[in-house]
């Protein structure tokens, strides 16, 4: 399964809004490892600069410096809808004159494809293949005056998960969709304003948690103060899996510190799926809190007997054949001293297509695991998710293809077992109204096309040439 996006805002004119931006967008790199970029307003011209790589690879010194302003927004990039090219990096600018905007979006717009289509034929002109340009373009479109009543309009018109950070030349706006799908929050620094999707961001620049943005709500953030106003909707439908898998531990989300929620999740596991076993092992690092609570509430010793090369997809140097044949061998490693002659309990966040899982239960044999019974945090995941996670077709999805013992069999585990959707629940301790479940039980939060394409925008990319860097 692979992340979302990240999205931050800084409103702060007394502060070095770039460089503030960099690190709460390298605090959330999880989210989104394709592309980064920043956009800045000094008050009267909008900058940004994006390119492909990792945070740390995108920026330097000189272009932090050329991003000057009092407003900034930045984006990690995953790509969901639109393919992982340059032109597709965010954020996105348009308009002209007085009518100009920067937006960063995590999420996905399910209708993009017939939105494109109608302002094509209004003469919009489309310079990416992402859904992103689309929410743009249609606040753009919108006849009112006024920034919140555009977004109003857009808010009205668009169908899926988002959460928005968006800039003009004298505004910063924090908008979520009205299911409240992906998270958003607001922090204060040093008499302004920070939005981020994690609430870690604003802890690694000194940024104080106020709240979180609510389903709907349309936040302004501008000389005047933060400003408020809401489109209320008819359910909510956070993502479980921000407390499964996507959010970091240390992140809060609906007043929920993550690492104890994960913790709790291992406890339930064990209550459900126990075993008899002399060792538990987390899967690093998304699972490790979770192998904690099923350690703790079994009995069984947990151990660190599975380490994780945290810096495998870091480089842009592809591997020889040789180590491709390594598979999951380059990013982890077993001790076989600590292993050896054990009955292993592995506890692990998910398994999608199970295409890495049987590769790390061999390599804990190769290391001398007597057995190895494995336990899921998530339970069966059995539909694709449409709402801004690009996790698989449902015909690549194990569990939707495959009964509880065949995918015991297929993964090469002396035992399977998952958390159930209920014991899920309690773990959060949020209702279960809060969540969209519908990656396990089918039932979307809107309508959906079953077979949608993550590629269905390619048609619009302009014909136009496109800047190297998106630096402008």
């Amino acid at each position: 399964m692979h992340e979302c996006c990240a999205v931050v805002g800084v409103y702060a004119p007394n502060e070095d809004v770039a460089r503030l931006t960099f690190f709460a967008l390298f605090a959330l790199q999880h989210r989104g490892q394709e592309s980064s970029g920043i956009a800045t307003s000094n008050g009267q011209r909008l900058s940004v600069h994006a390119r492909m790589g990792l945070v740390s690879q995108v920026y330097t010194e000189e272009s932090l410096s050329q991003l000057t302003g009092h407003i900034a927004i930045g984006h990690n990039r995953y790509s969901t809808k639109g393919s992982s090219r340059i032109c597709n990096a965010q954020p996105v600018l348009v308009g002209e004159g007085t009518n100009t905007m920067a937006i960063a979006h995590n999420g996905n717009i399910v209708n993009a494809e017939h939105l494109a289509q109608e302002l094509a034929g209004q003469g919009f002109t489309f310079h990416t293949s992402t859904d992103t340009e689309v929410i743009a373009n249609l606040i753009i479109s919108s006849a009112e005056k006024d920034w919140v009543d555009k977004i109003r309009y857009a808010m009205h018109r668009l169908q899926g998960a988002y959460s928005l950070t968006m800039m003009t030349n004298d505004h910063l706006f924090g908008i979520r969709d009205p299911l409240g799908v992906r998270p958003l929050c607001l922090g204060a620094l040093n008499g302004g304003w920070v939005l981020a999707s994690e609430s870690c961001a604003l802890d690694h620049i000194g940024a104080r948690f106020i709240r979180e943005i609510e389903p709907g709500e349309i936040v302004s953030i501008s000389q005047a103060g933060v400003e408020s106003y809401r489109e209320e909707g008819r359910r909510k439908a956070l993502c479980i899996f921000e407390y499964i898998y996507f959010a970091r531990p240390d992140s809060v989300i609906n007043g929920r510190l993550l690492y104890p929620v994960r913790q709790a999740m291992g406890a339930r596991l064990a209550e459900e799926q126990p075993v008899d076993a002399d060792l538990v092992i987390g899967v690093p690092d998304s699972a490790t809190a979770a192998g904690v609570g099923y350690a703790l509430q079994s009995g069984i010793p947990m151990s660190e007997a599975l380490i994780k090369n945290r810096y495998v997809g870091r480089t842009f140097i592809e591997p020889d054949q040789h180590l491709r044949d390594l598979g999951v061998k380059l990013k982890f490693n077993p001790l076989p001293q600590v292993i050896e002659g054990k009955r292993v309990v592995l506890v692990d966040d998910s398994i999608v297509r199970g295409t890495t899982t049987p590769q790390v239960i061999k390599l804990l044999r190769k290391a001398g695991a007597k057995e190895v019974h494995m336990r899921i945090c998530a339970p069966p995941i059995c539909y694709p998710c449409f709402f801004g996670v690009d996790m698989a077709t449902r015909w690549e999805l194990i569990a939707a293809q495959k009964t509880i013992p065949e995918i015991r069999d297929f993964i090469g585990a002396d035992s399977l077992g998952y958390l159930s959707i209920d014991g899920l629940i309690e773990a959060v301790g949020l209702p279960r109204e809060t969540f969209c479940l519908a990656c396990f039980t089918g039932d979307y939060p809107m309508p959906i096309q079953i077979e949608m394409d993550k590629l269905s925008l390619e048609a619009t990319l302009s014909q136009q040439p496109v800047l190297g860097e998106r630096q402008r």
